[in-house]
């Protein structure tokens, strides 16, 4: 239904990680409410409505199908957190339900939107068909140290000495969790498509005058690497195999586990800028690493999530069962651990759930869309195609349309090439 008395009621699709930081980042949301789940596991759905419950950050029922979400008249608005070879199946539903007479005033879909620019094109076709409000979860656009730092270098050094000129952003860790996360023809990719989402767009971020639009900055030409530097190796693909199935086998069809990518840009008046992006899922260390830089002329911004305000220190005889209590995907439990408050405020969930909800009650367009989201899958297939062909790219390739990464096809062999 409409939502009335400036509350929006949510329903998730989708049950698992990404799910459970949307859910803790609730309680910093005003004017919205989570009031539905579903996932294809009922018990992981039943799982995630009483986390939501007990939280107190919405009334939430598992519903047995998301034709059945989207209808209740408790939900206004659906969040897409699903798997990625889920997504157009998952909008088609809600789509058919909106055909059938349902009422839903958004939909939100986490990143990436697609898995290539052809189903990108697609979610982009399926939300416009449905005629409602739509907009793309990148969160850390959204953390508060970007954005803080962000405005004060731009008011403070931009202002006085001319805009920045190069931003660099990474993200690491030690892999995902979930198997079909590591299997290129169900996720998409590897590292690459999996978080350099994240990187392109802060970059992008950065090197965009606070105020104007993303179409201020046009892309030129790309470069990028792919590899599979330790999940290959054959101790480590035996491990892979043990802890996710066997039908994640490393050892025969990879996907990369590390990533970089260049994107040269030319600002409104003619100016270059450029963004780095780094990704990889080789990372050692105590857990997630987010890291950014940002020149210019006069001044520079530096941020790392793990330079956190408090550490725990645990020595060798502190011993007991393995988690994530510290910080996500944790890969320690000894030493000297970083802590942060808040995930879910610090990656940028809380503030960007806010900013979504309201623009969806105000019956705003955020500019953060599925058109957006395509933006960003069409950078990620240019970055494979350069990978591949090994080459520069200039802006916009013809091929992308129709372009799926070897990875996503079971075709890479980054062995090949190589003796």
């Amino acid at each position: 239904m409409a939502a009335t008395n400036r509350r929006l009621g949510v329903g998730f699709i989708g049950s698992g990680s990404v799910t459970s930081f949307h859910l803790k980042s609730w309680v910093g949301v005003r004017h919205a409410d989570v009031r539905g789940i579903w996932s294809p596991n009922r018990d992981h759905s039943e799982e995630a409505a009483a986390l939501a419950r007990s939280l107190s950050v919405g009334d939430a029922t598992a519903f047995h199908s998301i034709e059945e979400m989207v209808a209740a008249p408790e939900i206004d608005a659906i969040w897409i957190c699903g798997p990625n070879h889920r997504r157009i199946e998952n909008l088609e539903a809600i789509v058919a339900a909106r055909e059938g007479g349902a009422e839903l005033v958004g939909i939100a879909c986490e990143k990436p939107l697609a898995r290539n620019v052809a189903e990108g094109r697609r979610m982009v076709e399926l939300v416009k068909k449905a005629g409602i409000l739509h907009g793309y979860l990148e969160g850390q656009l959204f953390s508060p140290s970007l954005e803080r730092g962000r405005e004060l270098a731009w008011a403070r050094g931009a202002a006085l000495s001319g805009r920045p000129y190069l931003a660099r952003a990474t993200e690491e860790h030690s892999g995902p969790h979930k198997p079909w996360l590591w299997l290129g023809e169900l996720q998409g990719g590897g590292a690459l498509n999996d978080m350099m989402c994240h990187a392109l767009e802060v970059g992008r971020f950065l090197l965009t005058k606070p105020g104007a639009p993303r179409s201020s900055l046009k892309p030129l030409k790309l470069s990028a690497q792919i590899a599979s530097l330790k999940w290959s190796r054959p101790e480590y693909a035996q491990a892979l195999r043990e802890s996710m199935g066997p039908e994640v086998d490393y050892a025969k069809h990879p996907a990369e586990d590390f990533a970089r990518g260049t994107v040269t840009y030319q600002d409104e008046t003619g100016q270059i800028v450029i963004a780095e992006a780094t990704t990889s899922w080789s990372f050692v260390g105590p857990g997630l690493r987010l890291s950014v830089e940002m020149l210019g002329p006069e001044y520079s911004l530096v941020m790392n999530s793990l330079d956190s305000g408090a550490r725990l220190f645990l020595s060798r005889r502190v011993k007991g069962k393995t988690g994530e209590e510290l910080i996500q995907k944790q890969d320690a439990d000894q030493g000297l651990m970083p802590i942060i408050g808040s995930e879910a405020a610090e990656y940028g969930y809380e503030s960007e759930n806010r900013h979504f909800t309201e623009a969806f009650l105000d019956g705003r367009q955020p500019e953060l869309s599925f058109e957006a989201g395509l933006e960003v899958t069409e950078l990620l297939m240019a970055c494979y195609l350069s990978a591949e062909q090994g080459r520069v790219v200039n802006w916009k390739p013809p091929e992308l349309d129709t372009f799926v990464p070897a990875v996503a096809r079971r075709a890479w062999k980054p062995w090949e090439g190589m003796e």
